[in-house]
């Protein structure tokens, strides 16, 4: 069924604006001309209805099937999505899948440093989401590098959360707290 003939109960779990699927569409489409690759991805969401109700679920379980398959639009999609603070619908299930999926792929070192900036500003900030222990595990893969300072320095040692994931990090490489 087209939505646009639809009268009954929509509902979208999509984000708006910048994040609505018009927009996410639209940036896939941008990001596939500035990386010089085919737009064969058709990257739309998946929809249901029954009786009077219609689903339009997130086109991000979409862009997450696209990281999984290296699609490099999609990874951009991805690490931008992972910079977004705006709640959305299932937002910490999203951003945990996404998180989970660039873990698994070819960043660029752009990328690697972009994901590095977020994960550890809001570890210093004391911003532990439930999407963190993937975001834990994506800042292991890339590396934490230069912001190791930065978060000996400023971690919030008063935050039980922060400093769980600050003490995993160090174990990992194998430092002491």
């Amino acid at each position: 069924m087209n939505r646009a003939d639809f009268s009954g109960n929509v509902r979208n779990y999509n984000g708006e604006g910048n994040w609505s699927v018009e927009a996410i569409q639209k940036r896939y489409r941008e990001y596939c001309a500035a990386f010089d690759v085919q737009t064969n991805r058709p990257l739309a969401p998946r929809e249901a209805s029954e009786g009077d109700v219609h689903w339009i679920y997130p086109i991000m379980d979409e862009v997450i099937l696209g990281i999984e398959e290296n699609d490099v639009a999609c990874i951009a999609l991805g690490v931008d999505f992972v910079e977004e603070d705006t709640l959305f619908p299932f937002g910490a299930t999203l951003k945990s899948n996404t998180a989970r999926a660039l873990r698994r792929t070819n960043l660029t070192e752009l990328q690697k440093s972009r994901l590095r900036e977020r994960i550890s500003t809001m570890l210093v900030s004391g911003i532990i989401p439930r999407e963190m222990r993937e975001y834990a595990k994506l800042l292991r893969t890339v590396g934490i590098a230069e912001h190791w300072p930065r978060l000996d320095r400023d971690i919030p040692r008063d935050n039980p959360h922060a400093m769980r994931f600050y003490r995993s990090l160090r174990a990992a490489e194998g430092l002491s707290v």
